[in-house]
Parts: structure tokens; C-alpha cells; sequence
């Protein structure tokens, strides 16, 4: 099975935009990936448990049930999005505990907003 793909640098997330210059082919893949992970309901229902979430962070175990989803399905969702950077995970005993990636999330708002392009200084 070929290894995952690193998650883009924040370096090339906060340089690249939709408009001003086109965008690289690297940067186009990682953004795709990206994107794809962002593509699929029930990991946008994920990224909004895991905010929601007291403290700002949650276990699978606590995100089996209101998503209705089996725990591999939900571990395997979890897996795509910390690949893609949006959150991060952090092992405590047999426990994994995820958390959003806000400087994602931020690049990923800074790279559709046509703006950003145009404003200097104006990401985050």
C-alpha cells in the first residue's frame, strides 16, 4: 500500500491563491487532497463535532454515536482528515484525541477568498 502523502506545508497553503498566479502542480495536488477530504459529509460533520466539542477536542469514542457511523468508518474518516491536515491527533494511553488544525482551515478560507489576493497582509 503506497504511503500517504505528508500534508502541505503551511508555507505553501498560505502562498497560494485562486487568483493572482496560477497555481502550482504540487500545490493544486495538495489542495485537491485537501478539498477531497472536505468533499464528503461526514467529515464535515466530524470537523463541526470536534468544535463543538467541550474543550475543542474529542475521542472517537465520542463521535461513534452521533455520527450513527460503525468506529472503523469513523476512525478510517478521522485518518483522511488528519492526513489532510485538518485535524491534528494526539495518542493518550489507548486513546486518540483529535483537534481542528485552525492554521488550515484559515489557509483553506484564505485561498477562496479572492481578496486575500488582492489585500496585502490581509491572511491570517
Amino acid at each position: 500500500m503506497p504511503s500517504a502523502r505528508p500534508a502541505p506545508s503551511t508555507e505553501d497553503r498560505c502562498s497560494a491563491t485562486l487568483v493572482g498566479e496560477p497555481l502550482t502542480a504540487g500545490t493544486a495536488t495538495d489542495l485537491a487532497r485537501t478539498f477531497k477530504a472536505l468533499a464528503d459529509p461526514a467529515r464535515l460533520r466530524l470537523l463541526s463535532l470536534v468544535a463543538a466539542h467541550e474543550g475543542g477536542e474529542a475521542c472517537v469514542c465520542d463521535l461513534v454515536e452521533p455520527l450513527g457511523l460503525s468506529q472503523p468508518t469513523v476512525s478510517h474518516h478521522l485518518r483522511v482528515l488528519v492526513e489532510a491536515g485538518l485535524l491534528r491527533r494526539e495518542k493518550r494511553g489507548v486513546w486518540a484525541y483529535f483537534a481542528l488544525a485552525p492554521e488550515t482551515l484559515a489557509d483553506v478560507s484564505a485561498i477562496l477568498d479572492p481578496r486575500s489576493a488582492l489585500v496585502p497582509g490581509s491572511r491570517p
